[in-house]
């Protein structure tokens, strides 16, 4: 960064603080943006100030227009990652003011960890993909208060697949001697059909802009994998987007699929992953790994076969590499007992790393 001015924005969804630092004169700029303030009149102020000019502001809800503006603009503006903000040791005192000068301040010194600022494509995509997690969520929500409900009155489903076709007719024809019991039992079976309508329909719209969203080869690519259909090898391109930004040993941590550490002198502690970065492409790869645990046979998987019919030769082979390597370290996790929660950590973060190969492989 060589900005003159570096400029920190706190903002809010009706208000935006700034406070600018000019390194070479010293000089302070503040103002303050009220409710009626639009993102035009926040760049035209920082434009104003002694250039060049820099600026930054916290990401959270209030999205990334404030970052386009500002490169619409052709000015500089990082969206920090608030995990990556080094604290003030010892402040107690937080108000908007401080912390606008506390960015300003950090980006001056180049200590800002920006985080990446999808299109408006991009975003757009991320949040159907997102919609969708939610309906998933919903679903599992609402069928465990189900399975909860009829285990409290003592009825048990003696079928061995549960939430089949076979289980819902089942479900259908369950009646209650209190009428209260019956009206929860219902509603609670109307909203599992409600969220499987909503899971079904929002499928089946992804399916549809697959072919033209751009993702369509990293898909095809990360499809190759067990574990990963149509779905999860979008969701994980959409949510990761720009694979160049890694490679094979750094993805898994920005997943946050390495274990945390506490080490100082002498003495060496690993923990639990850090689960940092994003949750959402860390769950898919969580599920996905767990498909490796079983034994892999390429000609058995059909869903595996049509699939390596439509990429390149090379990702087939590094597909089939992978698949075939991650069941190796399932059966030595296995063949040592143990847990099996952590074997599967461990297999995600090497999922990780195959993923970003094939998405790499794709994207040439």
């Amino acid at each position: 960064m060589f900005q003159n001015t570096s400029v920190g924005l706190d903002v809010h969804a009706r208000s935006v603080v700034a406070h600018g630092v000019n390194r070479e004169t010293g000089e302070v700029f503040g103002h303050y943006f009220g409710k009626d303030h639009g993102d035009e009149d926040v760049v035209a102020w920082v434009a104003g100030l002694p250039g060049p000019v820099a600026a930054c502001y916290e990401a959270g809800p209030t999205g990334f227009g404030l970052a386009r503006a500002f490169a619409d603009a052709g000015i500089t503006c990082l969206v920090a990652a608030p995990s990556k903000l080094l604290p003030l040791p010892g402040d107690r005192v937080k108000t908007d003011a401080r912390d606008a000068a506390h960015l300003a301040t950090l980006l001056a010194a180049g200590a800002v960890t920006q985080v990446r600022v999808p299109s408006v494509d991009q975003e757009a995509l991320r949040d159907l993909v997102r919609a969708r997690e939610d309906v998933r969520e919903d679903l599992m929500r609402v069928r465990h208060r189900i399975s909860k409900l009829l285990l409290r009155h003592g009825v048990v489903y003696d079928g061995k697949t549960t939430w089949n076709q076979a289980h819902l007719d089942w479900l259908a024809h369950q009646r209650f001697d209190q009428e209260p019991a019956q009206i929860s039992f219902d509603d609670c079976l109307a909203a599992v059909t409600q969220a499987t309508a909503r899971r079904t329909h929002l499928d089946a719209r992804l399916e549809e802009l697959l072919p033209d969203s751009g993702y369509a080869p990293v898909v095809a690519a990360l499809s190759c994998l067990r574990g990963i259909s149509t779905l999860t090898g979008f969701g994980l391109a959409v949510e990761i987007g720009d694979w160049t930004r890694f490679t094979g040993s750094t993805i898994g941590a920005y997943l946050g699929l390495v274990p945390s550490e506490h080490s100082s002198g002498q003495s060496r502690s690993l923990g639990g992953i850090t689960k940092t970065g994003n949750q959402h492409a860390r769950r898919l790869l969580i599920e996905a790994a767990w498909h490796h645990r079983a034994e892999y046979r390429p000609g058995a998987s059909l869903r595996l076969r049509k699939q390596w019919e439509h990429v390149d030769p090379l990702v087939q082979a590094r597909a089939d590499q992978a698949n075939r390597r991650l069941h190796r370290q399932w059966a030595k996790f296995d063949a040592r007992k143990k847990r099996p929660v952590t074997a599967n950590a461990a297999i995600a973060r090497e999922l990780s790393g195959f993923c970003w190969s094939l998405a790499m492989m794709a994207n040439r």
